[in-house]
């Protein structure tokens, strides 16, 4: 007598969906976004060449006359124009170029030098808050630790990073709006976050022009590669530039830019 077929051994068996090995109903996951640089070696090398042709001695646009007021004016700029935070802080600091003048204004005077900076209330309880702690736990001087730096109140990683660059000359990359738009549309260094855009950026710019690269790049962003519309006949790295948005391949004359202070003292 033929025993009848298990209904296991009848059925066909099914083939796994096609891309995944296991059967399983997941859909695939999205592949990570690309965060290798698209550039070589010799093409970032050129890229910051250029740059440094263009401004030798590119300088930050906020007024500050010590490390101190340096930190400070980098803190009010957060949510505000350099500008804006110039014409506030050129009265404040008059007054307060130390943490222990700061202190004696107290928060109420400071609120009245900067009321025309955004979030000036809160600002105005970051400056007298920091100059404590600074006077507190630095003997009144501004450290050149970013560790340190970050438990400032009011103090970020951005933040400690153009003081770090600016006041103690360290290779430092401060990622604001601009670079964050220039690493990810050039294709310089992709990321989701700033660190992530600094982390790559740390990674291939040559050292010789680490000293001066966050400027660059924020000048860069400020004036030429500008978020609305990219002014492309005017960048000195057209050839180069790998962005889709790009309108042209011719790049502009590499000619030295004068210094922001002379072109300002000339229109005057």
């Amino acid at each position: 007598m033929t025993r009848p077929k298990s209904k296991e051994s009848s059925m066909p068996e099914k083939e796994p969906p096609s891309g995944r090995r296991d059967g399983s109903n997941a859909k695939p996951r999205p592949r990570p976004a690309r965060r290798t640089s698209r550039y070589s070696p010799a093409e970032v090398h050129e890229i910051f060449r250029r740059f440094s042709v263009q401004r030798p001695e590119p300088k930050g646009e906020l007024e500050h006359v010590n490390p101190f007021t340096l930190l400070v004016a980098v803190v009010l700029s957060a949510q505000a124009t350099d500008a804006g935070v110039n014409k506030a802080t050129r009265a404040l600091f008059k007054a307060a170029d130390t943490p222990q003048k700061m202190l004696a204004l107290g928060e109420a005077r400071v609120g009245d030098y900067i009321r025309t900076i955004g979030l000036w209330r809160n600002k105005a309880k970051n400056v007298i808050a920091l100059s404590e702690a600074l006077i507190r736990d630095h003997g009144g001087e501004v450290p050149d630790d970013r560790d340190e730096l970050v438990k400032l109140p009011g103090v970020g990683r951005k933040t400690a990073n153009v003081v770090l660059n600016m006041a103690f000359g360290q290779h430092t990359m401060a990622v604001d709006t601009h670079i964050l738009r220039i690493g990810n549309r050039l294709g310089l260094a992709p990321g989701k976050t700033p660190e992530q855009v600094e982390q790559g950026l740390l990674k291939i710019i040559p050292d010789e022009y680490m000293r001066h690269a966050h400027h660059w790049l924020i000048l860069h962003g400020r004036y030429v590669c500008k978020a609305r519309k990219p002014d492309c006949p005017a960048c000195v790295i057209a050839d180069i530039c790998k962005a889709e948005v790009k309108t042209t391949s011719i790049p502009a004359p590499l000619v030295p830019i004068a210094p922001l202070e002379t072109i300002a003292a000339d229109d005057q």
